[in-house]
């Protein structure tokens, strides 16, 4: 689907930016799938279609979001990656990083009040940029205190943007937090695939059996720009020759192997399904109607509720 994505930014067909998850879709994956659809409440960033698909987002969605089908989950009136179905349990991104931890807990905290609490996980991904934010820090502070069952994933991707690590926190380890906050640590190595399904796996059973805050830090590198307008001048090639700047995917296809779990026959075959299955949804997006300014009313429907109440 992102291989896809940046053909079309590239092409011209998409309106706004296209930010992919090289490097982060293990991670990413590992979290979503860990998570229950209908259930649980899962708060994606700007790198976590892996996620998305692991947690049941239709490719449909997908397309339809970033090429602006009036039929999609926004009907084409938010940008391409602020897509979510919050009644189905996933909250739309939002682009102030940081702020997703504060949603999903208020999601948590109106879920204790509801009395519908019990078995349920909330969890986001989030940048090591945005452990440097005031939201992380209200957020993570007001889940642990009220011992919410939160997961909040970092990917230690070593570059906020352009700006590396050593200019963003003075702590050793950014799992040194997790102390701090009271909050329960693991650290993975995020370019392993089965390491990383068995410590998110174990961090949101901890918390969905009571554990109280998880906190994830995975260490990994963005294997592309900031987005796909961005050409990563800025990392050195030293860091990407690096342990961490290997292919997860690759690396995940050679456990799968080795492990017994897939061979290569059954993972070529996967490739070619999901590449027919994403081919099908674009083309259908690209069939569909534009929103119209002249139609729409453009306002939210509790807005309209409100109004309605009032007159």
């Amino acid at each position: 689907m992102e291989n896809k994505l940046s053909s079309l930014y590239k092409a011209g067909k998409i309106v706004g930016g296209v930010y992919l998850g090289r490097g982060q879709e293990a991670v990413s994956a590992a979290l979503g799938t860990a998570l229950i659809p209908g259930r649980d409440i899962f708060a994606p960033l700007i790198r976590d279609q892996a996620g998305r698909t692991g947690f049941g987002e239709d490719l449909l969605d997908c397309a339809r979001a970033y090429l602006g089908s009036a039929l999609g989950p926004m009907r084409g009136r938010d940008g391409n990656i602020h897509r979510g179905r919050p009644a189905e349990g996933m909250l739309a991104m939002i682009s102030h990083l940081g702020a997703a931890v504060s949603a999903v807990a208020g999601g948590l905290l109106a879920r204790r009040l509801q009395g519908k609490l019990a078995g349920v996980v909330g969890a986001t991904c989030i940048g090591d940029g945005a452990t440097s934010t005031g939201a992380f820090h209200e957020g993570l502070n007001a889940a642990a205190v009220e011992k919410l069952p939160l997961v909040v994933i970092v990917a230690d991707n070593q570059f906020a943007y352009s700006t590396p690590v050593t200019r963003q926190y003075a702590c050793a380890d950014l799992l040194d937090r997790a102390v701090g906050y009271g909050v329960k640590g693991h650290a993975v190595d995020g370019t392993d695939f089965l390491a990383c399904a068995k410590v998110i796996g174990d961090a949101v059973r901890d918390a969905r059996d009571g554990g109280g805050p998880q906190m994830v830090v995975a260490r990994l590198l963005r294997l592309c720009g900031h987005g796909e307008h961005d050409d990563a001048f800025y990392v050195p090639d030293l860091v990407k020759a690096g342990h961490y700047g290997r292919d997860c995917l690759a690396v995940a296809e050679q456990q799968l192997v080795e492990a017994g779990i897939m061979s290569l026959q059954e993972i070529e075959a996967f490739r070619v399904q999901a590449a027919e299955e994403v081919q099908a949804a674009v083309a259908k997006a690209q069939q569909e109607p534009l929103p119209d300014p002249f139609q729409e009313e453009w306002q939210a429907f509790a807005t309209k509720r409100l109004m309605e109440g009032a007159n």
